[in-house]
């Protein structure tokens, strides 16, 4: 009886919640618009000040804010890059769907965000390099590998991060604004565009700090909002699992009520939707390439001023991620208890309706929360956050992209490029894969039966486990050589791809109509596949490395854990290419002096426009001189120093220590 008079309530709450919102809210008031206006105000001032206070002419200025950060900006500019508007979306609508499992994504993070600050980057710091493909060209030497990471990234980058970033948003934009989800899309992406091209990784390092506080702030009063509308924590509890469509003609039961495991983290191993050898295992493997060899994360943690920073970033960033449980995943289930009509809909004709998507419209909880709880004052307030999560992340993967695409694949086609070519390619690449990003949006919209997060977490597992694969090979095991990693990451590759094909071919299908794919196929659960596509590489990679010849000691000094130490000089393998680089750019320099010393009297001449142009993506006229022989044989002898104070190196670790405590309290909470 006390359940059918919660769901009676729960009924009657949604309706008139429905009928609040029947006319389709649209944040159009004075109030709402002024604090969106302050916001991008607030926003743009420090993106300015950052440009002015920075060295944006140089490839380390631009792409590595002069390695001049300190851990406070690191951690949130991590944290900020991470969060992005598919958080929001993604995460609330799986938890509206099937129950807090998915908070195992952002939990699992706590442990390998200290895997990047203690065991990754000091080896990244002292190899000296820029970018990830650019530490796997010094470790194995040759191209094939370096390129073949730069390629698969900028694909990952596209299809599960830009393209995800820019629907969710449009998703959001649509229910507050009424907006065309494209118009709207392209509107935003012009702004965080700008930004992103003008300042260089140090102007989003900086936004993004302000942009974390607008984030939380706003989710932690959305989540007050919530929790106050259902009736409390233990409200939720009661009426989650009662909160069923009312139209569901002869549908399968199964289909439209919640789990009966909502509110455990680790489910059944065989008949759980998210199976907890997966969350611990798979999702590990699927964190430890995002975090430790994934461009977007490694760049922030490379631009820190010493290794302690990049430690205490990674600590503070560990504690932001406890968040989301609370102000998403948690948000998202209410959102089902208050509207089980259209954000858990199941018949096809009902979701069309209400969110254009045939297989479910769960991904509409947090913005159907936003415009329908929230006051009016507050509505503006979210939809600033959920912009800054939009803008945040897109333009760390638009940095990152571009800096993948500018050092290890432009470099390649042209290497007597100087900075100021670098800079220019590096900004029109940004706006080439915000084209094609653009035009994925559809399959986006109905892959993983309309879940966003696990559509971006099944597309990772097929993908990203070689790759994670091949790196902790290369930083651990030295034996490891050039021909086992690049077949490695090849039979990775093949395998990875015998499972997405087909799921993309046949569809994945809903409860409704599942997908007609072999079960030999799409039967093993994606994060049981990403454990055996690990392993299978890792085992592929050993193989063919113990019957090849293996790398002398002489070209592994601090490229790998155990010589991260090493005071002895290496002699690089990828020397050679880098001297032809460094030659062809030096007769490039010789045929342009006399050109130079010719149009000196038109460049006085040049046009103002051209002039501000300059100025905006800082770019010089004045090119920095090719180093010489010398100066490059005195550089090289320069070792990168991750020494730090016992002091400071000890706090550190005990701050680690509590936050890996505090990480386990929460799992076994809630487990």
């Amino acid at each position: 009886m006390l359940r059918l008079l919660s769901s009676h309530k729960s009924y009657r709450l949604s309706s008139k919640m429905e009928n609040t919102t029947a006319k389709h809210v649209t944040i159009n008031n004075p109030a709402d618009i002024s604090v969106i206006v302050g916001y991008f105000l607030v926003v743009i001032a420090v993106g300015i000040w950052s440009t002015f206070r920075t060295n944006r002419g140089t490839v380390g200025g631009y792409f590595l804010a002069g390695r001049t950060m300190v851990w406070w900006p690191v951690g949130t500019s991590l944290f900020a890059s991470n969060i992005g508007s598919g958080h929001f979306v993604g995460l609330a609508g799986t938890a509206a769907a099937s129950g807090i499992a998915v908070g195992g994504f952002e939990w699992n993070a706590l442990f390998i965000v200290l895997l990047l600050g203690w065991v990754f980057v000091p080896v990244y710091l002292t190899a000296g390099v820029i970018t990830m493909p650019q530490y796997l060209k010094k470790r194995f030497g040759g191209t094939r590998i370096s390129l073949y990471l730069s390629v698969i990234s900028l694909f990952l980058y596209i299809f599960t991060k830009i393209s995800v970033d820019m629907f969710s948003g449009a998703v959001f934009i649509q229910q507050a604004l009424g907006w065309n989800i494209y118009v709207a899309v392209i509107a935003l992406l012009f702004i965080t565009a700008l930004y992103t091209v003008t300042g260089g990784l140090a102007a989003l390092m900086y936004t993004d700090t302000v942009q974390t506080f607008v984030i939380i702030a706003g989710a932690f009063v959305l989540m007050g909002f919530s929790f106050h509308e259902v009736g409390g924590y233990s409200a939720l509890l009661d009426k989650y699992s009662v909160s069923l469509p009312s139209q569901r003609s002869n549908i399968s039961e199964q289909c439209y009520t919640p789990r009966e495991d909502a509110f455990h983290l680790l489910r059944d191993p065989t008949t759980g939707d998210l199976p907890w050898p997966g969350v611990l295992f798979g999702i590990a493997i699927i964190g430890s390439w995002y975090w430790c060899t994934d461009q977007v994360i490694v760049q922030r943690c490379l631009a820190a001023r010493s290794l302690t920073h990049v430690k205490a970033g990674c600590i503070l960033c560990g504690y932001l991620k406890l968040l989301p449980m609370f102000l998403m995943v948690f948000p998202g289930m209410i959102s089902r208890v208050l509207y089980p009509d259209e954000v858990g809909c199941v018949e096809s004709s009902v979701c069309t309706k209400v969110c254009g998507t045939a297989v479910g419209c769960s991904n509409i909880a947090y913005p159907k929360l936003v415009v329908s709880v929230m006051p009016t004052g507050l509505r503006g307030l979210m939809l600033a956050v959920m912009l800054a999560a939009l803008m945040s992340s897109l333009a760390s993967i638009f940095n990152s992209s571009s800096t993948l695409f500018t050092m290890d694949i432009w470099t390649r086609i042209r290497p007597q490029a100087r900075d100021k070519e670098l800079m220019v390619v590096g900004r029109v690449w940004i706006l080439c894969i915000v084209a094609v990003s653009i035009c994925w949006i559809p399959v986006v919209q109905a892959a993983q039966s309309g879940q966003l997060f696990d559509y971006i977490q099944s597309v990772t597992s097929y993908l990203a486990p070689p790759i994670a694969s091949v790196f902790f090979l290369a930083i651990f095991v030295k034996r490891v050589n050039e021909t086992g990693a690049f077949w490695g990451l090849m039979g990775g590759l093949v395998i990875g791809l015998c499972r997405m094909v087909p799921e993309f071919a046949y569809g994945s299908g809903s409860c409704l109509n599942p997908s007609s794919c072999p079960k030999i196929i799409c039967g093993v659960h994606y994060l049981y596949f990403a454990v055996l596509l690990f392993f299978c590489t890792a085992i592929l990679v050993l193989f063919v490395s113990y019957n090849s010849p293996p790398i002398e000691d002489k070209h592994l000094h601090r490229l790998v854990f155990t010589l991260r130490h090493s005071k002895e000089e290496r002699v690089d393998l990828d020397w050679e290419e880098e001297e032809r680089g460094r030659q062809a750019r030096r007769e490039a320099d010789e045929k342009k002096k006399d050109e130079t010393e010719e149009d000196q009297g038109e460049r006085g001449d040049r046009s103002i426009m051209m002039k501000i142009v300059g100025w905006f993506c800082g770019i010089s006229d004045t090119q920095a001189p090719e180093p010489t022989e010398e100066e490059v044989t005195e550089a090289s002898k320069q070792l990168p120093d991750i020494s730090e104070d016992p002091l400071w190196k000890n706090l550190v670790n005990a701050n680690a220590l509590i936050m890996m405590s505090v990480a386990v309290y929460f799992w076994g909470y809630y487990a």
